[in-house]
């Protein structure tokens, strides 16, 4: 078939707006767009983005309290600071690159620092109102789509100062969405955390927090058993609090002026190099890194004028010269509580002591998986893996970096992944194929992983057995049949990462791939459907359809596949509320059968059976 020739001259050439450029390219100023069902989707950005505002008031010293309001897809914020000034109301909303953020005397630790945010905001709203109240005035806007529709000013008698916003996420941009109320009281109550004496009313709930960082690590830890008494620290720059527990690897929780950076950064790195220059410094000895942080839960707030992050959304901080200072005072804090704290200080110790033993016990198991893994193959068995990878070093081209869009398919035996082979991005996608069941390793010790064969070999594809910092996939896919030995399979692998390497799930990278249960077709048109729901209207829609239930992933083509593995991907993310809930879900889903399980799945079985 013959290609049309566009011709590539001045009028190939465009110019678009900023409100237009907002809006073609979303995914530049607010990340994935989302239905709503995880909360780093676009709608809950757009709320992050105005309440960030407000908080960066009650930074300042201005206003305690914030009010959130839901009403069905609208939501509206109202803080009590300054007020916006009066006459830039207008353009602190839609005019890009305005805002008070540039003065280091107005804001010295604001999140928003470049003047988009909110204007995004009001770009991708159907509906934007804005008003600020300020010394007995008033100023109000609204807009559609980010265009000025009615203005007004006068007098103000009864409302305290402050900036009032409302928006609805407009359905052109984000289509069929909702609002999950748990997503956006996670969110608030974080934001509590890291402003201690903030009150935020949400809906008429309130949130608030005295204890700081120890109260965020208190709600995650839940019931779970630590080893030692909370290490905690806090002064105007940085705030950070630690503690072990008994699961394994590492979980962070790090912020930059109140912003949540999801994907850590510099302060991270900086945090954790502290605790073990401080641990060894107190101790006299010369622990591993490893050794030191294996089962630490810990959290990092910094305070940073003109932080560098490496994307809009802020989810990791890039700048370097912090660095230094945080270690610092990281590890001369940390000396100073192990000194004040000897008891606690002889039970950290002795963790480590413990996570050192164990290192060295593996370590002959992992020489022995090594040797076995090079008599199979020089490559990695059943991986087919792409030319791009997640820790690859950064591009010199911002626009050649397709890091973030690595994946790898952990997918149900060669079937499936034959025919994915076929239409995989051979850049962004990986597969790995499994050769059956994976092992239930819920309650099995860390050797596991290195005596079963399939588990060392996804350990390796991944690149994670030494940290998981070296996760050579963003997005790790798990794809399998939608029965019952797919679902199992399901689980199977969720265990495994929530027992092994619960960063990763916490962190947001392991995903669950949708794929279609039915192909309904005539000779005009093919429709795919997800449920027995899709299946009916598209049989309704179409005259004389012929109908197919896909048995499995195998049964489906390479070339419809191309379709389900590409731009309109369907993913569904693995979330964990709460890290204290990972081993009572653990536990009671695939650990040794109980009464209490058995009457579980008695009461929530559905059958078909008549």
């Amino acid at each position: 078939m013959a290609t049309t020739k566009v011709a590539y001259d001045e009028k190939a050439v465009q110019t678009l707006d900023a409100l237009e450029h907002i809006r073609r390219r979303t995914g530049m100023y607010i990340g994935r767009i989302g239905n709503g069902s995880n909360p780093v989707d676009g709608i809950y950005i757009m709320m992050k983005e105005v309440i960030d505002n407000s908080i960066d008031e009650f930074i300042m010293g201005n206003g305690k309290k914030i009010e959130v309001k839901r009403d069905g897809d609208m939501v509206s914020v109202r803080d009590f600071g300054r007020g916006i000034p009066l006459g830039k109301l207008v353009d602190c909303v839609s005019e890009i690159n305005t805002g008070a953020k540039y003065n280091d005397d107005v804001f010295q630790f604001s999140v928003g620092l470049n003047g988009v945010g909110t204007k995004a905001v009001n770009a991708l709203s159907s509906e934007f109102e804005v008003v600020s109240y300020r010394d007995g005035q008033f100023r109000r806007a609204v807009f559609h789509r980010g265009i000025k529709k009615q203005e007004q000013s006068g007098k103000n008698d009864k409302e305290r100062n402050g900036t009032f916003v409302r928006f609805t996420p407009d359905p052109e941009i984000f289509n069929t969405y909702a609002w999950k109320d748990d997503f956006i009281e996670h969110r608030l109550r974080y934001y509590c955390y890291l402003n201690t004496g903030l009150t935020i009313v949400y809906n008429g709930k309130s949130f608030v927090s005295t204890g700081g960082l120890q109260d965020l690590l208190s709600k995650e830890i839940g019931d779970e058993r630590t080893i030692y008494e909370c290490c905690s620290y806090r002064d105007k720059r940085i705030e950070f609090a630690f503690t072990h527990t008994h699961a394994y690897g590492e979980n962070y929780f790090s912020f930059v002026n109140g912003q949540h950076t999801s994907d850590g950064g510099t302060h991270e790195s900086a945090f954790r190099e502290g605790i073990l220059k401080g641990v060894n410094e107190y101790s006299k000895r010369n622990f591993t890194g490893p050794d030191v942080r294996d089962g630490i839960i810990g959290a990092i707030a910094v305070k940073v004028k003109d932080p560098v992050f490496e994307s809009q959304t802020k989810n990791k901080l890039g700048s370097t010269e912090e660095r230094s200072w945080i270690l610092k005072e990281v590890k001369d804090q940390m000396v100073i509580w192990l000194h004040r704290n000897p008891r606690e200080a002889d039970k950290l110790i002795e963790k480590i002591k413990q996570n050192e033993s164990l290192r060295k016990e593996l370590s002959s198991i992992k020489k022995q998986a090594k040797e076995r893994a090079k008599k199979v193959a020089i490559r990695i068995p059943k991986l087919t893996d792409c030319k791009i990878h997640y820790n690859d070093p950064k591009p010199m081209k911002r626009n050649q970096d397709l890091r973030e869009e690595t994946l790898i398919f952990l997918t149900e035996g060669d079937s499936a992944g034959g025919a994915m082979v076929h239409s995989r991005d051979v850049y962004t996608q990986a597969i790995f194929s499994l050769k059956g069941k994976p092992l239930n390793c819920v309650d099995l010790n860390r050797d596991a992983l290195y005596k079963n064969e399939e588990l060392y070999n996804i350990m390796q594809a991944l690149g994670i057995e030494n940290e998981v910092e070296g996760l050579r996939y963003n997005k790790i896919v798990i794809a399998t049949d939608a029965d019952v030995d797919g679902m199992h399979i399901r689980n199977l692998l969720i265990t495994f990462f929530l027992r092994y390497f619960e960063e990763l799930v916490v962190k947001g990278h392991l995903f669950l791939l949708e794929t279609p249960l039915f192909r309904v077709r005539n000779k005009k048109e093919t429709i795919y459907c997800y449920t027995e729901q899709e299946r009916d209207a598209a049989m309704a829609k179409l005259s004389s359809p012929e109908v197919t239930r896909f048995k499995g992933l195998g049964e489906i083509s390479p070339g419809e596949f191309n379709l389900f593995i590409g731009k309109k991907m369907k993913l569904t993310p693995v979330t964990v509320e709460s890290l204290s809930e990972i081993s009572k879900t653990l536990e009671f889903f695939m650990g040794k059968n109980t009464p209490e399980r058995r009457k579980f799945i008695e009461d929530n079985l559905i059958s078909n059976i008549a």
